[in-house]
């Protein structure tokens, strides 16, 4: 029981500072990945509920389909700046 608390207070932890560092970090690239590290947290809370279908389509949904999604609308909208100078 102690273990399961620890790991519960551990993901939690991750989770805040995950969502924290999403809004509070500059960049875009690095927003994403801190998203998809509290999106992964939550995922493990799911495992910790026994809700194993749950954590399969929050990594599958969230984690799969949206982050690459924002990976590409920040790599086609990055904007050069040698290119832009000219």
């Amino acid at each position: 029981m102690v273990y399961e608390t620890i790991a519960f207070a551990l993901f939690a932890l991750i989770t805040v500072g995950c969502s924290l560092g999403v809004v509070l970090v500059r960049d875009i690239w690095h927003s994403a990945l801190l998203l998809g590290g509290a999106l992964l947290s939550v995922a493990v809370h799911y495992v910790m509920l026994q809700a194993e279908f749950l954590a399969a389509m929050q990594i599958l949904v969230y984690v799969g389909g949206v982050l690459i999604l924002i990976t590409f609308a920040v790599m086609l909208t990055r904007i050069n700046p040698e290119v832009s100078r000219t």
